[in-house]
């Protein structure tokens, strides 16, 4: 996947997902799988910049306990 630009850049961007979300004592996979599943959801907005975006975002208190170590 990372041998060839795109892919190089897909792996970045995953790999600046997971980092951020451990940075916010999430659990990585259950983050992905949260985000993979809620951004579909929305596909069809024409406003890219709407409220459930600051809610997908890794230090959002709106996020789902799954998706949050314990504390």
């Amino acid at each position: 996947m990372s041998g060839t630009k795109k892919g190089a850049e897909a792996s970045a961007i995953v790999y600046s997902i997971v980092e951020t979300a451990k940075a916010n004592n999430l659990k990585p996979y259950e983050y992905l799988k949260y985000l993979l599943t809620e951004i579909p959801k929305h596909i069809e907005d024409k406003d890219a910049r709407k409220a459930y975006l600051d809610d997908l975002l890794p230090w959002s208190e709106n996020l789902p306990d799954i998706c949050k170590k314990p504390t």
